[in-house]
């Protein structure tokens, strides 16, 4: 819908005024001028005619006596809303963050409120004219604070009471609200493309027929369903099926997907295939588990809710360069189309989840490069494909490091899996040495998992530990699961994780949210080392590992430059582990 509102209208204005207007600036109109006292409605053909009018009448051409204000039309209930800053800088203080944030803009504001990466700015005033306000957002949005690459976007109040005649009316150009945030431009839509896309396998003889005679089916698939659908024919070239990717909203998605099931079914009768064909939808594996639940609790709702039979390849079949699972849905169409929508519901709410959590933490974490991990789908913003085997700058892949974890005694059997298949496809996936340590006592309440790997391996494995604990529920439904984990450092280096008077023990508290112990009076070990205990959530835990072993680095460049002049200093610190 792109109807404009044309406020500050003089009495004497007719219809025909803004038709002239219109035609001496060249602006189409879809329909004619609605003109009430003192303001004015006009539909556009489409956005790019309503963000022309905005941009060269509004603030800018006078109509008998008055400059016109030209913005979008907002039902009232829309009118009220809420600016969404993301990914602030952590460390800086809201008070801060807010001045420098809306003054870069020049919007006002009545409150802000922020939550660990985000900041709502609420009660957005509007400036002198509406269309400065569009522009103020993209002022925002990609607006570089410390490094940190700003999001904005408009979220409704909800709680907002609804205008009431005497709220201003139509009249008053500053009683109405900012443009609803489905004006271009202006942030998300009521209905936004989910960052996660639909990803499906069809048999290759279907393909041709998904596509169509010089493209004409996919054309009108994509055009009915407003999605964009990637077919992969070049990918494995002689596989027996060929991976498509749907990019629309939720509802574009299984629309999409219902129609090509459909498509190969009547190719199927038209061809005399018989065998069944199942809908087949890849998934990342860092979202299968809690898509299957405990005891498969979730996978078996879905079933009987839609009336199909669902299965998961086998953990086995992933590698580092293929880290998605197949979802293998059996069933009518309909059902299919209904087990789709539940499936790829727990995938995206798991993927939200996940970026939440990552978007907290992830810029801090020095020496880790997140888009390598491989943790994420290639169709997230950020993590192409292009990045998956590109290491961290001075990284070196042959540095280890070794990480002692401890795990409730009772999550053992959890993370070795039947017949050790967990632990080992863990290992593999997570590309590190990781094995459980013997039981100290009969009544002991913890284990140690012994993890050896450099620091992408230890983020991935770690990762999936906590995540199993959590899924596996041994931690309640609104605990945060904190684990401990030891990492041992040269005697002699311990003093500079301690710090002159604690100071920089306490920094790394401050800043990692972590406890960050080193036990006084401990007896180094046979290689002259000892331990320094961290405690924490699993952001927590990674960021004071990478600040510790940053420091440990500096001792041993230190140790590197005093050795050349000197003969008889200290030898080396040793490598990680």
């Amino acid at each position: 819908m792109n109807k404009l509102y044309i406020g500050n209208v003089s009495a004497e204005a007719s219809e025909k005024d803004f038709e002239t207007i219109f035609e001496q600036w060249k602006i189409p109109h879809s329909g004619p001028f609605l003109v009430k006292t003192g303001y004015a409605f006009v539909d556009c053909p489409d956005e790019k005619a309503a963000m022309k009018a905005i941009d060269v009448l509004s603030g800018k051409v006078e109509l008998h006596g008055k400059v016109l204000e030209v913005e979008h039309s907002v039902p009232k209930r829309q009118r009220s809303c809420k600016l969404q800053i993301r990914n602030i800088p952590p460390h800086m203080q809201w008070e801060v963050s807010a001045n420098r944030l809306l003054t870069a803009s020049r919007v006002g504001h009545h409150g802000t409120a922020q939550l660990g990466s985000y900041l709502v700015a609420s009660g957005v005033t509007l400036p002198p004219s509406g269309f400065q306000l569009s522009i103020a957002m993209e002022k925002l949005n990609g607006f570089m604070m410390e490094n940190y690459a700003l999001k904005v976007s408009y979220i409704p109040d909800e709680t907002a009471a609804p205008e009431g005649p005497s709220a201003g009316g139509r009249r008053g150009f500053n009683a109405r609200g900012p443009p609803r945030s489905s004006s271009p431009g202006l942030g998300a839509r009521p209905k936004v493309q989910s960052d996660i896309p639909l990803r499906m396998l069809v048999p290759t003889q279907f393909v041709g027929a998904i596509i169509g005679k010089e493209g004409a089916t996919i054309r009108n698939i994509t055009k009915q369903t407003h999605s964009k659908i990637d077919i992969h024919r070049k990918e494995n070239a002689g596989a027996a099926e060929k991976p498509i990717t749907i990019h629309s909203t939720p509802e574009g998605c299984s629309n999409a997907c219902r129609t090509i099931m459909e498509i190969m079914q009547k190719e199927a009768l038209d061809t005399k295939f018989t065998e069944e064909i199942p809908l087949k939808i890849l998934a990342h594996n860092n979202f299968v588990g809690r898509l299957i639940g405990k005891e498969g609790r979730n996978l078996k709702k879905i079933e009987q809710d839609t009336e199909t039979k669902i299965t998961i390849s086998p953990l086995q079949d992933l590698t580092l360069y293929n880290p998605e699972r197949t979802i293998t849905v059996k069933g009518s169409i309909e059902a299919c189309s209904r087990a789709e929508e539940e499936v790829m519901k727990k995938i995206r709410e798991s993927y939200e989840s996940d970026m939440a959590a990552m978007n907290l933490q992830s810029n801090l974490i020095p020496g880790l490069n997140l888009n390598a991990l491989g943790l994420f789908p290639s169709g997230a913003p950020g993590m192409g494909p292009s990045m998956s085997n590109v290491p961290p700058p001075g990284f070196d892949s042959s540095e280890s490091e070794t990480v002692h974890l401890f795990i409730p005694a009772l999550a053992v059997g959890a993370i070795i899996g039947k017949q050790g298949q967990h632990i080992k496809q863990l290992s593999h996936f997570a590309g590190a040495s990781i094995k459980i340590a013997p039981a100290e006592g009969m009544d002991a309440k913890q284990r140690m998992v012994i993890i050896i790997g450099p620091p992408e391996a230890q983020f991935k494995a770690q990762c999936r530990i906590f995540g199993k604990l959590k899924e596996e529920n041994f931690f309640g439904p609104k605990e945060e699961v904190k684990l401990e984990a030891h990492i041992k450092v040269p005697s002699f280096a311990a003093g500079r994780v301690i710090g002159k008077g604690g100071k920089t023990v306490n920094e790394l508290q401050n800043l990692t949210c972590a406890e960050v112990v080193v036990p006084r009076d401990q007896t180094p070990d046979e290689n002259d080392q000892v331990i320094v205990k961290i405690s924490g959530h699993f952001f927590a835990c990674q960021l004071a590992q990478r600040k510790i072993q940053e420091i440990l680095a500096q001792v041993r460049r230190q140790q590197q430059q005093q050795a050349k002049p000197a003969s008889g200093a200290q030898p080396p610190l040793p490598r990680r582990k």
